[in-house]
């Protein structure tokens, strides 16, 4: 019986793949840092967009080693993918993701 070998990326690698696309480390450069990413994102965190609207939410680094949020990160790669250019979403109503996250902090 032959094995199917998965598309996905190594969980590290998919994470390291989320803060480099998502995250500023403090660089800015009107509006934007060098990699064209949004200064506006603290040093530590990163932007999801989430629900029908896309509602942006920054949040910290540290939850990615959450259970929780884990869960989160595979729903949106399971529907998304990591490698497009529309952000990080994760695909669920808000109100759902704010209740997830509030457990969190």
């Amino acid at each position: 019986m032959a094995l199917k070998k998965s598309n996905k990326l190594p969980q590290t690698a998919a994470l390291k793949q989320i803060l480099k696309r998502c995250s500023s480390f403090g660089k800015k450069n009107n509006g934007y840092d060098a990699e064209g990413l949004p200064d506006d994102v603290p040093k530590g965190h990163f932007a999801v967009y989430v629900g029908e609207n896309r509602s942006r939410y920054i949040i910290p680094i540290s939850w990615l080693t959450h259970p929780e949020f884990q869960s989160l990160l595979q729903r949106a790669e399971d529907e998304f993918g990591f490698n497009h250019d529309m952000g990080l979403t994760i695909p669920c109503e808000e109100v759902v993701f704010r209740s997830l996250t509030s457990t969190i902090r």
